[in-house]
């Protein structure tokens, strides 16, 4: 009988669980692979749903650039907005300028005598004022120990003539160290003496915008002429130069000094005076001569103990205080108009861009189509209104500083733009830009792509 040798059969997994002893350990199953990429391999972007900013900011500049004139005529608010902050600013700051350098002018060391309140029973008058004498001015200067110099001012707007041509001036009866307290220089001919305030006699000094206004081409050419002061016939016997600083309400070259006693006898036919000015001797001596002053006067007025000064002492500082709280506030409040068209070319933008967005709804869907996320369209279209409203606060900052720079080379106005208004202008541009521009971005970015692609 023939026996067939058979091969082993192979041995399945429940042979050898049978076939393993009970006490031996399982085998650990084999590692599996890790299922990300295998090493060495490029790593892939986060998803079609993300873009870099790069792109967001090409594909934003490429919406702006095909539509060129909508743009420009967006960006219009902001460029007249931010031009018209730097100009009111730059006015602002050169009106302040123009005031300190004005009152520094006058020396450091005047203080000036001005009327003060009438008080009746205790109670201030709001519209009487005491008036300064020509002896209150003779009196400071009889008493006073340490004031430098005393020098009594009245004043008149009167007409002036000059051939044919007349103009309208303020004249001033003084003493003859008014150019010395003043500090003002005789470009031609000479200052009155003592001996003319005395003999009250009929000449005159005049300022270098009353000699322009006068027709004299040059001031030179005036000394020595006749001229009507109201009804009077005065000598020129000299001619201030120019001081500079002037204002839109006050040109300290345009002016006519006369002798005090002229004013006072011929031409005012008053005593009273609208300052007194006085000067220390030094800084440092400025509370000390004030202090003097004040006991002088109120002995000149016969001012009982307990009441108070009917006159007022003021300093430079006092002036420079007051003209730059005014000027500041001046400022300010142009500045405020004119940021109100920054928020009129803000609500512009968001309005331009709501449409842009209402436009643009099928792009819009086609881009979430291929992945492109929530983040990623709002970024776009919040990118594309603060490129609006960045490029319209420079050009916004070059019309303003030009306009700056042409009223004061065409008109002489007291100009300066200061770094500071530029930046905060720019900034504030930008800032308007990210505000306006969310709502139109969180409507492109919260579109439902399959409506979107409906859309027609």
């Amino acid at each position: 009988m023939a026996v067939t040798l058979r091969p082993p059969a192979e041995a399945s997994p429940e042979d050898e669980s049978l076939a393993r002893p009970v006490d031996s350990p399982r085998p650990a199953p084999a590692p599996r692979a890790p299922a990300g990429p295998p090493p060495g391999a490029r790593p892939q972007p986060p998803g079609r749903a993300g873009m870099q900013f790069g792109e967001v900011l090409r594909v934003s500049l490429e919406a702006l650039r095909v539509n060129k004139l909508r743009s420009l005529l967006t960006m219009l608010g902001i460029i007249i907005g931010v031009g018209a902050v730097i100009a009111m600013l730059a006015l602002g700051r050169g009106a302040q300028d123009a005031v300190k350098n004005r009152i520094s002018s006058l020396g450091t060391t005047l203080l000036t005598v001005i009327p003060g309140q009438v008080f009746t029973g205790g109670v201030a008058s709001s519209t009487d004022r005491a008036p300064l004498k020509v002896k209150d001015a003779d009196f400071l200067n009889q008493r006073a120990q340490i004031i430098a110099a005393v020098e009594p001012e009245m004043t008149k707007q009167l007409q002036v003539q000059f051939g044919t041509t007349n103009a309208s001036t303020q004249v001033i009866g003084t003493t003859p160290n008014y150019a010395d307290v003043r500090r003002y220089t005789v470009a031609a001919g000479r200052m009155f003496t003592a001996s003319d305030d005395a003999g009250r006699k009929r000449v005159a000094v005049v300022g270098a915008t009353t000699a322009g206004n006068l027709g004299a081409a040059d001031p030179q050419s005036l000394v020595g002429q006749s001229i009507r002061v109201g009804a009077q016939s005065f000598t020129v016997i000299g001619v201030f130069a120019a001081k500079g600083g002037a204002t839109g309400f006050n040109d300290p070259d345009d002016e006519i000094v006369v002798p005090l006693g002229t004013a006072r006898f011929g031409l005012f036919g008053t005593e009273n005076l609208r300052t007194i000015s006085v000067l220390a001797p030094s800084e440092a001596r400025i509370p000390e001569t004030m202090a003097e002053v004040q006991r002088i006067m109120r002995r000149a007025h016969r001012t009982p103990n307990g009441r108070p000064d009917d006159f007022q002492i003021r300093n430079q500082a006092d002036f420079l205080n007051v003209a730059g709280e005014t000027t500041q506030v001046f400022t300010y409040l142009l500045a405020g108009v004119a940021t109100v068209s920054l928020l009129v070319g803000g609500i512009g933008i968001m309005n331009i861009m709501l449409v842009s967005v209402t436009e643009r709804t099928r792009e819009v869907g086609v881009r979430k189509a291929l992945g492109a996320s929530r983040a990623t369209i709002l970024l776009q279209f919040l990118t594309e209104a603060v490129v609006l409203c960045s490029l319209g606060g420079l050009i916004g900052i070059a019309i303003g500083w030009g306009t700056a720079v042409a009223l004061h080379g065409f008109l002489g106005w007291s100009t300066e733009v200061a770094p500071s208004s530029v930046i905060v202008a720019f900034l504030f541009s930008a800032v308007v830009g990210v505000i306006f521009g969310t709502w139109p971005a969180r409507r492109a970015a919260s579109l439902d792509p399959i409506q979107a692609l409906r859309y027609e």
